[in-house]
């Protein structure tokens, strides 16, 4: 279960509670309909087989909205579950446990949604060194979350946000006019940042090496190509890490990743998850 760290920590509150306005505004009326004092239980189930990820927000729906309720986790995040299998039980006042069940399946559904599809990408190339990457397309709002759930997965995150590492594409090559200067600055700008850098073929490749990444994107490489530029890479002496990117698809990773290159960023990680068929019944 990977860790929760004290950023993560305050992305979750806030965006449960911007969630939790968004969903409950001014009072659930549905809810008053049934008595303040009634009490039950619920639990929750998987219709589907899923990687669980979403625990820590599902715990923050119902501390925000009634720290009386009981949560009671049979699994935790980054387990492999079968369908049918209960997640967790909750008690107490109906009215919380009605009024928080949407908003607490739709993170958790989601997010476990991620890490199934990062989890699945990850168990085709297990038999590599390559470590799977995710990207920046995610959905609005829920960067941290997504990036979280893939690592649950047993996938790796990329860079967070633009602010902590140099990714220079194709736009800011031209910018900068070539990718020399645009390693220079980026170093001189920002010594303590990685950076990266995306080239197109291997002409690109092999100026970006000389100009010292610290990662060379690999983007829409022939497989041949991609041999060609780890072999040149191995031998050079000042090798870069060498990413993958640009259309990997499940017919395609497995021969990309047996290339030898260090990475594979791919997008469909955060960006092609179909939610978890999950299930709230009280008992």
């Amino acid at each position: 279960m990977p860790a929760i760290s004290e950023a993560l920590q305050k992305d979750i509150t806030r965006t449960v509670t911007q969630t939790l306005q968004e969903d409950v505004g001014s009072g659930d009326i549905t809810a008053e309909l049934i008595p303040a004092d009634q009490q039950a239980k619920a639990l929750t189930i998987t219709r589907e087989d899923c990687v669980i990820a979403g625990q820590a927000w599902v715990n923050e729906v119902f501390k925000q909205l009634d720290s009386r309720v009981v949560i009671d986790w049979r699994v935790n995040d980054g387990d492999p579950v079968s369908a049918n299998s209960t997640l967790f039980t909750l008690a107490g006042p109906v009215r919380s446990l009605l009024t928080g069940e949407r908003v607490a399946l739709n993170f958790l559904q989601f997010l476990s949604a991620c890490a199934t599809m990062s989890h699945h990408y990850a168990q085709m190339v297990q038999h590599t060194k390559v470590q799977l990457l995710d990207t920046r397309k995610t959905i609005p709002g829920l960067r941290t979350a997504q990036k979280y759930a893939v690592t649950c997965g047993g996938c790796f995150n990329h860079r967070i946000g633009l602010y902590d590492a140099f990714l220079i594409k194709e736009n800011h090559i031209a910018a900068c006019h070539g990718i020399t200067k645009a390693v220079i600055t980026a170093k001189a700008n920002h010594p303590d940042k990685i950076v990266e850098i995306e080239t197109e073929n291997l002409e690109e490749f092999q100026e970006a090496l000389c100009a010292e990444a610290d990662i060379i994107m690999l983007d829409n490489f022939s497989l041949e190509d991609m041999y060609t530029a780890v072999a040149y890479n191995a031998n050079h002496h000042h090798p870069a890490r060498l990413e993958a990117s640009g259309g990997i698809t499940k017919s395609t990773l497995v021969s990309i990743a047996e290339t030898g290159v260090d990475y594979v960023s791919i997008g469909a990680l955060t960006k092609d998850c179909k939610s978890v068929d999950l299930s709230m019944r009280l008992v």
